[in-house]
């Protein structure tokens, strides 16, 4: 998990997190230099799986992410959003489908949500179990800018992370820089069930609409990354 002031959310998303670990599992935040109550709410949980790393100055979500990534020591790493909500039994479902497969990589689907927890309609499309192993149209979709792999809903393997680390300064997402790589590597795959509620608010980055220059300069970064995830598997591959 990245964090920055999300304060007025993180309490209510780790307590769904925790309900669903055992014992030997780890969560690891990397706060990008928070200026409310966040690192405090996070220590006031006292609970000894949390770990609490703070970058020196903002260094933005794609570092902090990263970061957090490269300090995962278990076989498996989830992904998490500050201010979402995870459904119980989403840990053992994505364990389980993920392990019972040869894919490194698996995105899941949301339910969506406001500030006050209440559900609501958003148009996003989401991922479709039988478009797993379509592998160059999922990394055309991201070209296209189709709504369909999001961070929060992704768990990968651990030995995904010499793939996609480190992630290069010039990326916007690390949520597409993940699943290009997955799709790259042919080895992503997607689960049709809910597994969490996502929040929609005010001070969600990930979800505002782009403008056109933003979108063309995204484009330019999608070519650039692909060119450089394909030489990284050639690479690890040799």
């Amino acid at each position: 998990m990245a964090s920055y002031n999300g304060a007025e959310f993180i309490k209510q998303q780790l307590e769904s997190i925790l309900n669903q670990l055992n014992e030997g599992d780890e969560i690891i935040i990397v706060d990008d230099c928070s200026t409310d109550s966040t690192v405090k709410t996070i220590k006031s949980f006292e609970d000894k799986r949390i770990n609490v790393f703070r970058n020196e100055v903002n260094k933005g979500h794609v570092y902090s992410f990263g970061r957090a990534i490269s300090l995962a020591t278990k076989d498996l790493i989830f992904m998490s959003d500050q201010d979402d909500i995870w459904i119980d039994g989403r840990v053992d479902l994505i364990r389980n489908k993920l392990l019972n497969s040869d894919a490194m990589l698996i995105s899941s689907n949301s339910n969506f949500i406001n500030s006050q927890g209440d559900r609501i309609d958003f148009k996003i499309t989401g991922v479709e179990s039988k478009s797993s192993q379509k592998y160059m149209k999922n990394i055309f979709d991201i070209f296209a800018g189709k709504e369909n792999y999001y961070g929060c809903s992704m768990a990968f393997k651990k030995e995904m992370q010499k793939l996609i680390l480190p992630i290069p300064n010039y990326v916007e997402s690390h949520d597409l820089w993940i699943a290009m790589a997955a799709n790259i590597a042919k080895s992503n795959l997607h689960c049709d069930e809910v597994t969490f509620e996502r929040r929609v608010h005010g001070n969600n980055a990930s979800i505002v609409k782009r403008k056109l220059i933003l979108k063309i300069w995204s484009r330019i970064i999608f070519v650039q990354s692909l060119v450089q995830l394909t030489c990284r598997k050639i690479l690890i591959k040799n």
